[in-house]
């Protein structure tokens, strides 16, 4: 099933027009469905898994293992969220701020 092309936004369905056009969720995922990748895919595939992630200015990151006290962690996120900040930007800006006063 395929959706409509011109499909009105969810929002202004009915209930009976929002079960229909979401219907196709209803189901499991089953593998049978699905198909191996295409050469080209399969290219595009290798070469995203090679780039690695990358942080929000597009610079190559590292993931790593760090422990840290419950406590400190729970502090952590607050003021992350409180600053509307990934816990990562976070401890970033923290070592970055550390840095730079140790090399002055």
């Amino acid at each position: 099933m395929k959706p409509k092309k011109h499909q009105k936004p969810y929002w202004e369905m009915t209930t009976a027009e929002l079960s229909e056009a979401t219907r196709q969720f209803d189901e499991e995922f089953v593998a049978a469905k699905s198909r191996p990748l295409t050469p080209q895919e399969h290219v595009l595939w290798d070469e995203v898994k090679a780039k690695g992630p990358v942080t929000a200015n597009g610079r190559a990151a590292a993931t790593i293992t760090v422990r840290l006290e419950k406590e400190l962690l729970k502090r952590c996120t607050a003021l992350a969220k409180k600053k509307r900040l990934s816990r990562d930007a976070l401890i970033a800006r923290g070592l970055r701020a550390l840095l730079a006063a140790e090399t002055e």
